[in-house]
This record gives C-alpha cells, structure tokens and sequence, in this order.
C-alpha cells in the first residue's frame, strides 16, 4: 500500500451524494483520494482526521455556505495553505469575485466535465507546490521549461523578456479566466506602484507578436471591458 500514501488526498464537500459520488468517481480514475462530506460539520472532521491536499467545496450548501467556510479555512492554521476550488452553478462575475477574495484558488462551474476538473486540479496542486517544482508547465503547443527559462512553442525554441516571460508562466499556469490589468499587475508585476495599466497592454502586444510566427497568438485572448483570457479555445 506504499502506492497510495503517495495519492493526494482530496476532500469533496457537497450535500448532493450523486455529485460527490460523480467526483469521487473522476477522482479515483485521475489517481487520487477522495474524502467525502456533506455539509461544514463533516468536512470539518475529515479535516481533523487528517488535512487533505485540495478542498473541493460546493458553493451552495446547508447551514454555513461555502463562502463562509472557504473564510473560515482561511483564517485557520490547519488549512490556511490547502488550496480550495469552488464548485459552483453560478456564473456571476460577483460571486466569484466574492470567492476569490475569501481565498478560493479556482472555480469550476456545474455542470462539468472529469477532464475538466481534473485539469484544473493538476494546475491549483501546481501552483501551490511551485517552490518545489521548477515552474515548467505545458498548454496547447506552447510549453515553458522552467529549469531552462526557455519558451516553446510547438517544439520549436523562442526568444522571449523576462516580463513577457512572467506574463506568460502567469497565463499558462491560470488558464480560462478573465484577468483585468490590475489583476495582471498584482500577480505578475507584484503590485508595483510604478506600473501603469497601460504598460499591461505593452506586454500584451509584445507577447503576442512573440508568439505570432508560430500562429500561437491567438491564445491571448482580449475580453472587452473586462481584460485578457489566456485559452486553448480559440
């Protein structure tokens, strides 16, 4: 059983058991544990017994709602640092804005595919761990070597700056969501006063003349009103 001490273990806290046996399902064939829970009070024990690696949490639940508990997990030292993907049937932009400020790391929206949410388990478990992986990561034909630094798109090596490099890794690593340039200044400049939003745009364009040779551009998706998508869905 040395196998599965190594399985991540995930906890899925949903109050509908058809769903959470749907999950555990797609768990199991993508070679993790899953831990089952109802409502706050049973995932709150499963998390005494023992912390689990990623929180699957619903958004709609009895008695104290997901957001609550997301909050809650949050402030707590146990499970401050275990990434929490949302669950959610909800689609709107507040509520997921609600959510990632209460500390969620992902969402997923119902219905959804296995595929897609293990994908997205991969990349949360990724960046949580990014201090003991290199940084490499692959999407579409691009695929960033982190121990290299280098940028390859459809196998072929690219000349890149250090901030459209940044830009990239950050894009990569989050796939499928709208990003606003300030969002974008935060996670890939740190937030740094001195950068206008305008320079985001810079980067942007820098970006996809970079990938432009290798018809990869397109990735880089702009979503008016709102700020840049990096997607495989072109």
């Amino acid at each position: 059983t040395g196998r599965y001490s190594m399985q991540k273990r995930i906890l899925i806290v949903d109050d509908e058991p058809a769903i959470r046996e749907m999950v555990a399902f797609a768990l199991r064939k993508g070679d993790y544990e899953p831990v089952h829970a109802g409502d706050a009070q049973q995932a709150q024990s499963a998390i005494a017994d023992k912390v689990p690696d990623l929180i699957l949490l619903d958004w709609m639940l009895p008695g104290t709602s997901g957001l609550e508990l997301a909050r809650r997990w949050r402030r707590e030292d146990l499970t401050r640092e275990v990434p929490i993907i949302m669950l959610t049937a909800r689609g709107e932009e507040d509520d997921r804005v609600g959510g990632l400020e209460a500390g969620v790391d992902d969402y997923v929206v119902k219905p959804f595919s296995a595929r897609e949410l293990l994908a997205r388990i991969r990349t949360v478990l990724r960046r949580s761990r990014e201090d003991a992986e290199d940084g490499s990561v692959a999407v579409g034909g691009l695929r960033i070597d982190g121990a290299a630094h280098r940028v390859f798109a459809n196998e072929e090596p690219i000349n890149i700056g250090p901030t459209e490099f940044r830009l990239l890794h950050f894009f990569m690593t989050h796939p499928e969501r709208v990003y606003s340039r300030s969002q974008l200044l935060d996670h890939v400049w740190g937030g740094s006063v001195y950068v206008e939003e305008r320079t985001v745009d810079v980067h942007i364009r820098r970006l996809r003349k970079t990938l432009e040779p290798s018809g990869l551009d397109a990735m880089i998706q702009t979503v008016r009103g709102a700020g840049y998508r990096f997607s495989t869905a072109v």
